[in-house]
């Protein structure tokens, strides 16, 4: 600056000085503001990007409105510093809030529209079963409010004690029986009230038929002429025998867990729940999980979770989603150009179902649900039902049932028996064409493996679902004597004055070869997949989550679902996937596990006999 000034004075004139002064200090000012607006725009922007994570940021992101999700959005949701996001791929289980406008879904006589429909349902399929004649089988999944429990025959059925038992074994410690049945008992109100095996006081009620239909009688009166027992609550002390089973229904409706926990949790301010939202990524910061990125009114968004995302999609999405996302087997993720997160090869694999097959006889006296599914009779049903929630429609008719051994030495029941005084025909796909009723009949801890892998890297494309069925011996096996204790039952005096010819397997069909071929041919999935991010100790290859069901080897992120049970319990898969949501819950939130010692669970005086 002095030179300049040397210079003004030999130019002689203030003037001329002060113009050049102003003009350096306006330039230099300029330079200045510039500066800043650049630093303020900069330090703006990264303000408003962290503004906006923070508006989409929550505790819990849950993926799945299913029988796990909502279980976990109400329990996370008590304590009221903890925010949530629940995230749905379907769309809600009410129209206008009204159940009566959804009775698809909410009236139990109907659940065979929703197992065929794809609006509530993901409507899966195996591939080619090279042990089932290569049948491509049938896989409904819930895709709506409450998930698979928004679509089941709303049986409740725990399991039997040594299932979970069996479970700390194979490496879920902690997850045994005295551990897992006060979680049972928690979310449970039962009709019938509270003793050492039900609940009285929790979110989902669960209670017995009310037909009083002949064919239910005749039916557990033959398996007692048969030499079976009888049994007064199959999930209490005794499993194994014959009795009423207990189901999801309330007040005449069907009880999902959209109805038992996630509709009482909705008011809370902390709650936030996205439907018809699909999950395509869950978003990584190295290998911990941070949020997720989704798809809504085709948009692609993201959320973000401060403490964990939990995927709870069932045993098919939630293995989707990980491999998409980075988590699985490196080699098939790099064949696909998933770039990989963590190297778990037992994501998707482990894969666990429950085969069954119809056994079904002609019924000689116009008592059975035929004449019921006639078009004038289902409007008289539909609008009672509308009216009161009560009659032929405010039950699913699976009132009874049992377990047996299927043969001496076998330790606990492998066999299930549920009881229809109706005819089924693929999946309630087509109509019933004469008065006739049935038993499904199926084994219960199979020794068939199957798998699931990525199709491609579309989050919309379903992926390759091998079940494996059949593939083993002791599978033919059990089929076998399904068929023939099945019929031994119903072959029993309580049975005479309704018993016409045998429809399903048929007279013809007697030799353990036409057995097998009939089992080939018909047997179908109880819609009981399971198992695929089995859950064990962090030494197991085969462990995708640990006993705190925390995704092994990346931070921030858990799958609570049926997906990852270490092996398929000994009957239906609803309660058992809803007791891993309570429980899980009580470990996210730090709570120490409930506990009951020495809780009495009957053994057969002798294994030497099948009954």
């Amino acid at each position: 600056m002095s030179h300049l000034m040397k210079g003004v004075k030999c130019c002689g004139t203030m003037n001329q000085m002060q113009k050049i002064r102003g003009t350096l200090l306006k330039a230099h000012t300029l330079k200045n503001i510039l500066g800043t607006s650049e630093k303020q725009f900069k330090i703006s922007r990264t303000l408003s990007q962290l503004s906006s994570e923070k508006t989409n940021s929550y505790t819990y992101v849950i993926v799945g409105a299913g029988s796990a999700g909502c279980v976990l959005a109400n329990r996370l949701t008590e304590d009221p510093l903890s925010t949530v996001l629940l995230l749905e791929a379907g769309p809600k289980d009410t129209f206008l809030g009204s159940k009566r406008l959804m009775w698809k879904i909410h009236m139990p006589a109907a659940l065979t529209y929703n197992l065929c429909d794809e609006k509530y349902n993901w409507y899966y399929h195996t591939t080619s079963q090279k042990h089932m004649d290569n049948r491509i089988m049938y896989w409904p999944r819930g895709r709506v409010w409450g998930g698979s429990s928004s679509l089941n025959a709303m049986v409740y059925i725990r399991g039997h004690a040594e299932d979970y038992n069996r479970w700390s074994r194979e490496g879920a410690i902690g997850w045994d029986y005295e551990h897992c049945l006060p979680y049972f008992k928690k979310a449970q109100t039962h009709e019938l009230g509270p003793d050492q095996y039900r609940g009285g006081n929790g979110p989902l009620h669960v209670s017995r038929g009310k037909t009083n239909h002949p064919l239910h009688h005749a039916f557990l009166e033959a398996a007692q002429q048969a030499g079976y027992p009888f049994t007064d609550d199959m999930n209490g002390y005794q499993q194994e025998g014959f009795g009423w089973m207990d189901m999801t229904v309330h007040r005449g409706q069907r009880w999902s867990t959209a109805s038992a926990y996630l509709r009482p949790a909705m008011s809370r301010p902390n709650l936030s729940v996205a439907e018809k939202t699909l999950v395509t990524k869950i978003l990584f910061q190295g290998t911990k999980s941070v949020g997720v990125e989704y798809v809504k009114n085709g948009q692609k968004k993201q959320a973000f979770a401060s403490k964990e995302v939990i995927l709870s999609g069932g045993a098919i999405n939630s293995p989707q989603l990980l491999m998409l996302s980075g988590i699985g087997n490196a080699d098939d993720l790099k064949k696909l150009g998933i770039p990989v997160v963590c190297h778990l090869p037992g994501v998707g694999q482990n894969l666990q179902d429950h085969l069954e097959v119809y056994v079904q006889q002609k019924c000689t006296k116009p008592i059975t649900l035929y004449n019921a599914q006639k078009p004038v009779n289902m409007v008289r049903i539909g609008i009672e039902w509308l009216w009161k929630f009560t009659g032929e429609g405010a039950t699913a008719h699976l009132e009874s049932g049992g377990f047996i051994r299927s043969e001496p030495g076998v330790s606990h029941p492998d066999i299930q028996f549920h009881f229809l005084p109706s005819q089924v025909i693929d999946h309630g796909r087509v109509a019933s064409t004469m008065e006739a009723y049935q038993v499904h009949v199926g084994p219960m801890r199979s020794t068939s493996v199957g798998w699931i892998k990525l199709k491609s890297t579309d989050p919309n494309d379903h992926p390759i679902i091998e079940p494996n069925y059949m593939s083993t011996e002791r599978d033919i096996l059990e089929f076998r004597h399904c068929i023939k204790l099945t019929r031994e039952i119903f072959a029993q005096k309580a049975f005479e004055k309704f018993r016409g010819p045998e429809i399903q397997p048929g007279n013809h069909v007697q030799s353990d070869k036409e057995i097998d071929a009939f089992i080939r041919q018909k047997a179908d999935s109880a819609y009981h997949p399971s198992c695929t991010c089995k859950m064990g100790q962090v030494s197991d290859r085969t462990a995708v989550v640990d006993p705190q069901t925390r995704v092994i080897g990346v931070e921030n992120l858990r799958v609570v679902d049926a997906s990852i049970m270490p092996s398929v319990v000994s009957g239906n898969l609803n309660a058992p996937t809803i007791m891993i949501a309570e429980k899980a819950a009580d470990i996210i939130k730090g709570f120490p596990s409930l506990h009951e010692k020495n809780v009495p669970v009957y053994k057969p005086k002798t294994l030497e006999t099948q009954r």
